[in-house]
């Protein structure tokens, strides 16, 4: 987990191990959002041969459906939260929380955040209590 540090537990009432868990839900975001938007075919090839098939009774569109249904779900709070923790830092909140490695360094001097580190830290912090309150695993 690098330099990621985890809340004050006495602080956030967050665990170490829970805060982990957070961290790493939310680094699952970019690969949600690429599986919503390339993933909408249910449609393969189908083999043609004289030998019986047996199907798992599942019906391939409907598990896309609800796959989809949650993967919007997930990336919506996620989105929800960082817009909650603070709207004016909206967009860097969310970059920062779902890629690895966005410091407030890069975020300072690539994406021009406009608070100071302070700032920044306490908003971080407050959208992984809210995510914590909101979040059932």
């Amino acid at each position: 987990m690098g330099k990621i540090r985890p809340l004050n537990h006495s602080k956030y009432g967050i665990g170490k191990n829970r805060f982990k868990e957070l961290y790493y839900w939310c680094l699952q975001y970019d690969e949600w959002k690429d599986e919503l938007k390339y993933k909408t075919d249910t449609v393969k090839s189908i083999e043609i041969t004289d030998m019986p098939v047996a199907h798992n009774g599942g019906d391939a569109t409907q598990q896309l459906a609800i796959r989809r249904v949650q993967l919007a779900k997930n990336c919506e709070l996620i989105e929800r939260t960082a817009l909650d923790a603070d709207q004016d830092l909206y967009q860097y909140l969310l970059k920062a929380v779902t890629s690895e490695d966005v410091t407030y360094r890069y975020l300072k001097m690539i994406m021009r955040i406009p608070c100071c580190k302070d700032v920044y830290y306490d908003r971080r912090r407050k959208f992984y209590w809210l995510l914590s309150q909101r979040k059932n695993f």
